[in-house]
């Protein structure tokens, strides 16, 4: 085939994280012959409080080939091994979802069947009933404060360890688009005015921007956010909401300074119309109040957000309106969205970068030349949409699964209506803890796992394969699993330590 029929320029709309990700991406991913464009302009700001994230990200920083110490340093980034959900399935309650697995000897075999038969059948266990972060060696790390390198090693316990990062989104960015320049690929400073397009075909062709200045491309990306300036107020793709099913749709954040150890986890508590985050990185800590404006005002979240502050903030608290859902098409005609310009799911998994991320690979996957044929972004879509689809089920279980009746918010989320698909996923849980996870599903069973059980949803029986088993031995086997579990952590460094002992803490970072 001749050049003519290869993609020769793709250009980025808008930059932040999600654009210079992309460009990055495709930099490391595609060979020179193509010309990659990030035009962005200094005089539209980003979003950049999705600060928290979750394992996959570091399959895509070793993609890039970047340098973990260096990453870090850029970003001021912490480590990760899961979540704290406060007061969610009731006020008072506590529970975390790890990272990694449960469990660490594989001849236990079906793990989560075992200790379901084991707490239904009582009288083996000292103490009562077991609980499942004991056997989580992420859960245990990070109630200590503790981190360690994960190891490939099957026999060794680190092996199910888990990890992601805590980072600056901004610096993120900043650090990518450095590194994205030096693989060639061009940024142009300017505001897009005015989109060009095929007057058969409704293609875009160009960008012109505000100093006159005239971009044309052959693939168009647009990481716009929130205002999706290609893929929405272009081409009009549509949007499908989800609102009813995630009634949030404004945050308010603010950071303030550290106060306290530096704990290698997320912390999501339960609010009275929403929740709070807390994200500890190495200068400051990221909080904020995500919530539903049907059930608070603005300033009423404002002035709870601040009350819950740990320290003064450091500056005035930034107020962020979205609406939950996804574009009907998130790639048309020649124009592909990523990040927030394909839709919006809360961040309350941390799952913003993620979708970053698997729209890259999956454009990487179905890449076009200039024919864009329909079956190649037909099945782009769906997967995409399959993705966002399989989150939003696991952020309505959240908020599904509760028993608080203390505030509307929680009365409304408690009794309304879910999708099918999360439906039989815990209809399935609750006859004998049964989970059915697809192959290219994020969520893990250890996510399932914790949330389902944290906010109180408890299966009536097991599995009749471990029925027969000896539950002595199965209970020994437990307890020599929790003291090996305790025995590694003991010996794990504390999370500051291990990050300025192996070179990834920033010079101006505020030391812990």
């Amino acid at each position: 085939m001749s050049d003519e029929h290869w993609i020769q320029t793709i250009v980025i709309v808008g930059g932040g994280s999600a654009g210079w990700m992309t460009a990055a991406a495709l930099a490391r991913g595609l060979d020179r012959r193509y010309c990659i464009r990030v035009v962005e302009s200094q005089d539209i700001g980003v979003v950049g409080v999705g600060e928290a994230t979750i394992p996959p990200i570091r399959l895509f920083n070793a993609m890039l080939g970047l340098d973990e110490a260096e990453f870090m340093r850029e970003t001021q980034a912490t480590y990760k091994l899961g979540i704290r959900f406060r007061d969610w399935g009731a006020v008072g309650q506590d529970y975390f979802h790890p990272f990694g697995v449960y469990g660490l000897n594989a001849e236990l075999g079906h793990f989560f069947q075992y200790w379901l038969k084991l707490n239904q059948e009582g009288p083996h266990q000292e103490g009562g009933a077991l609980a499942l972060s004991d056997y989580s060696l992420c859960a245990q790390a990070a109630k200590a404060g503790r981190f360690d390198r994960q190891s490939d090693d099957p026999r060794d316990p680190m092996s199910t360890f888990g990890f992601a990062y805590h980072f600056d989104t901004i610096l993120y960015g900043q650090y990518l688009r450095r590194f994205a320049q030096k693989l060639g690929v061009a940024r142009t400073e300017g505001e897009v005015v005015q989109v060009d397009q095929n007057a058969e075909t409704g293609f875009v062709t160009a960008l012109r921007l505000k100093s006159g200045q005239v971009v044309e491309g052959d693939l168009f990306i647009d990481c716009s956010g929130f205002r999706g300036l290609l893929i929405e107020q272009t081409l009009k793709a549509g949007y499908e909401d989800w609102s009813d099913l995630l009634p949030m749709d404004r945050a308010a954040a603010a950071p303030c300074a550290l106060k306290g150890p530096l704990s290698p986890y997320t912390t999501s508590t339960a609010r009275e119309a929403g929740w709070q985050w807390r994200i500890p990185l190495q200068h400051r800590v990221g909080n904020g109040y995500v919530y539903s404006s049907r059930f608070i005002s603005d300033d009423d979240a404002v002035a709870a957000l601040t009350a819950n502050l740990e320290n003064a903030p450091l500056a005035e608290a930034r107020l962020l309106r979205f609406n939950t859902g996804r574009r009907r098409k998130m790639w048309d005609k020649n124009v592909v969205a990523i990040g927030l310009s394909s839709g919006f799911m809360e961040p309350l998994e941390s799952t913003s970068i993620h979708l970053v991320q698997a729209s890259i690979n999956k454009l990487l996957q179905h890449f076009p030349d200039r024919s864009f044929a329909p079956a190649n972004r037909d099945v782009y879509n769906r997967r995409i949409a399959t993705d966002m689809e399989t989150i939003r089920d696991f952020l309505v279980l959240h908020y599904k699964a509760t028993a608080r009746d203390d505030a509307a918010l929680w009365s409304y989320v408690r009794g309304m209506a879910i999708p099918d698909s999360l439906a039989e996923r815990i209809a399935l849980f609750e006859e004998r803890g049964q989970l059915v996870i697809h192959p290219d599903e994020m969520f893990t069973p250890t996510s399932w796992l914790a949330v389902l059980l944290g906010q109180g949803v408890r299966p009536r029986s097991y599995s009749p394969l471990v029925a027969g088993q000896d539950s002595r031995a199965i209970a020994d086997g437990f307890r020599n699993m929790k003291a090996l579990i305790a025995r590694r952590v003991e010996a794990m460094p504390n999370h500051a330590d291990y990050l300025k002992h192996h070179g990834m803490w920033a010079a101006q970072a505020a030391m812990a």
